[in-house]
């Protein structure tokens, strides 16, 4: 009898495990996941609703609902949570900070546009460009949260003009006439600058994060110089983003840093293409990521994977594994998907899959440099579509210096003939095992440029069903055990395939 009740009761687990799985929405994602990761969902909401209308707030796009946000964050969050709903109109506010079980739903045609104001936003103690430091405090905002949403048909404006600084050749002459007549200052006639406080945080930066400020004077002194990601969520679990529009971001666009169960779709993010440090979705550290059916327009990197730059990273010790993108479109960009440049905690097990990539300056970005250290390893990149690639479709550089591939080519910088290695440790950053299978990239100036260190040379790179109409051929530096099967390049100048200093190119 104890055996027929086992057996009952394994049977009704498993048909209930079989009906899970069926209903799953994204179970064909999941089929053949070259790695184990669990089911990323939506998180669950109380079913109790209040409108940002009844706490006092008036969306006309003039006055400020700060207040209003708040006092209806504080009512839903102290019943244990539910759905702010936010209906149409423009909600001008300063920073929204969220909290545990609240999902922020934007109605169709409802607006949260954020003050340019600089003086609302307080120095906060966060992360930007991989390292500890200080920013103004992002426009939304949470930090140790479970259960958090972004969700419904409306958009987020960040006004992000009114903080970035603008360089002439980027733009047409009526949106740079547009920008300089707010006044601002200039580092050099051709390079805007809002505010003679961001110049000033300019001078002192290295990759945009000062460097050696010790009194809050002289943080305060540089404030509007740190400009803040738009939607900053750290180390929060069961996070979902879902239909929103998202635009204009002061800096990066969205950050999800230290977060674990993520599940973004069908969201829009956007940026003016010369938007500086304009990047899409920055996801730092996380864990259990599901990415789909999103697009991107931005100023910088598309989809991006990161994990803590230099010393800062490695102590933080946070792998961003478990991350599957499916069905994204980017248009511009500095590059479609990309991984780097701050990868010192590493980056593993990630899918990418049926994507298209519609004139990125790269396709598929990996970069670092000595100094970071950390492994990327066990990617699988498959269906691919890319056209109007200005650099290449897959490119390695371990040399990265902080400009985009297409400014690195306008800069006329070559590549050293010769670079002498350095010892092994814990700096030293590694790229291994990257599979990329059906693949086709129709115009781009190179084929493929694998671009390694001596020490540690880019490792177990596989290309299956690749076919790219390039100007210029194949070039690999410092690589070794490089795969190609069934990759055909059409090149119109030079040789198809040139290497120097690899080992087992076939």
């Amino acid at each position: 009898m104890t055996k027929q009740l086992y057996m009952a009761v394994a049977i009704c687990l498993w048909v209930l495990s079989a009906c899970q799985s069926s209903t799953y929405k994204y179970e064909a994602i999941y089929r053949d996941l070259p790695f184990d990761m669990p089911r990323v969902e939506a998180p669950k909401f109380p079913d109790r609703k209040v409108n940002l209308a009844d706490f006092g707030a008036v969306g006309n796009g003039e006055e400020l609902c700060t207040e209003a946000f708040a006092k209806a964050i504080d009512a839903l969050a102290e019943k244990g949570g539910g759905h702010l709903i936010v209906p149409a109109g423009v909600w001008f506010t300063g920073p929204i900070v969220l909290k545990s079980n609240i999902d922020l739903h934007l109605e169709k045609g409802a607006i949260i546009l954020f003050s340019p104001n600089v003086d609302l936003y307080p120095l906060v103690e966060t992360v930007f460009e991989g390292l500890d430091t200080r920013r103004c405090q992002s426009p939304v905002s949470g930090r140790n949260l479970e259960n958090v949403a972004i969700t419904g048909e409306g958009a987020i404006d960040g006004n992000g003009h009114y903080w970035r600084p603008l360089k002439r050749e980027k733009v047409t002459e009526s949106v740079w006439k547009q920008t300089i007549v707010r006044g601002g200052v200039y580092k050099r006639p051709t390079y805007w600058f809002p505010y003679p406080q961001t110049l000033k945080g300019d001078t002192i930066s290295n990759m945009n994060v000062p460097q050696n400020l010790k009194s809050e004077e002289e943080w305060q002194s540089v404030r509007h110089f740190l400009r803040p990601v738009m939607v900053s969520l750290i180390e929060c679990k069961n996070v979902w983003l879902q239909g929103v529009i998202f635009q204009n971001s002061p800096a990066w666009n969205l950050h999800p840093l230290m977060c674990e169960n993520v599940l973004i779709e069908e969201v829009q993010v956007r940026n003016p293409s010369y938007a500086q440090n304009g990047d899409g979705l920055d996801l730092e550290s996380c864990k259990n990521t599901l990415i789909v059916n999103s697009t991107f327009d931005v100023g910088d990197d598309g989809i991006c994977l990161k994990s803590g730059k230099d010393e800062d990273g490695r102590i933080r010790g946070r792998v961003c594994e478990n991350v599957v993108v499916d069905g994204c479109t980017v248009f511009k960009g500095h590059g479609g998907f990309v991984v780097g440049s701050e990868m010192s905690g590493g980056v593993r097990n990630v899918s990418v899959s049926n994507c298209q990539f519609l004139g990125t300056d790269v396709g598929l970005r990996f970069k670092s440099k000595r100094g970071r250290g950390g492994v990327v390893e066990n990617i699988w990149i498959r269906n691919i579509s890319m056209i109007d690639i200005p650099t290449e479709p897959i490119t390695f550089n371990l040399y990265y210096g902080g400009k985009s591939a297409v400014e690195v080519l306008e800069s006329g910088e070559v590549v050293p003939a010769k670079v002498e290695p350095m010892p092994v440790d814990e700096t030293t950053p590694c790229f291994r095992n990257i599979h990329v299978e059906n693949l086709v990239c129709a115009g781009a100036r190179r084929a493929l440029f694998f671009n390694g260190i001596p020490e540690m040379p880019i490792d177990g790179i596989t290309l299956k069903n690749v076919d790219i109409s390039s100007k210029l051929g194949a070039e690999f530096v410092y690589s070794k055990n490089i795969v190609m099967e069934n990759v055909n390049i059409r090149h119109e100048e030079g040789e198809k395939i040139v290497t120097r200093d690899c080992e087992n190119v076939k």
